[in-house]
């Protein structure tokens, strides 16, 4: 955990690199220090059909939820989820004053009674060297 889902109207792609910027968020999350590297999973999910406000084809969006598990307090949530904000719109800057653009980012607290899991993933200290 945690999950980190970067869901995004298509016409972002016209402006944004979104490989890039999935690698802005997740360096995010990783940089917090919450988690465990190995659990840290995040995505892109483009939505083809949308309409935003008064329909505009030129109205995007980017709403990212990251999935928690249980347990953490308040303020570490409310930290996580302002350093992730304030990471995307560091990085959409300029798109934000070139388009109409809404980002929101929301963190969701996963219910432990209906979630099951396995993870086999290790990251040793030299690959993350490697990585760098």
């Amino acid at each position: 955990m945690p999950h980190i889902v970067v869901e995004y109207s298509k016409n972002l792609e016209q402006s944004v690199d979104i490989p890039d910027l999935i690698r802005v968020v997740h360096d995010a999350v990783i940089a917090t220090n919450a988690f465990p590297l190995e659990a840290v999973r995040t995505r892109g999910a483009p939505r083809d059909d949308f309409r935003i406000a008064d329909g505009d084809p030129r109205n995007a969006f980017l709403a990212v939820v990251g999935r928690i598990a249980p347990g953490r307090p308040q303020q570490l949530r409310h930290e996580l989820g302002k350093t992730l904000f304030d990471a995307i719109r560091g990085y959409l800057s300029d798109v934000s004053e070139a388009i109409p653009l809404s980002i929101t980012v929301e963190l969701q607290e996963i219910d432990q009674t209906s979630a099951f899991r396995h993870n086999s993933i290790v990251v040793k200290p030299s690959d993350m060297l490697a990585k760098s």
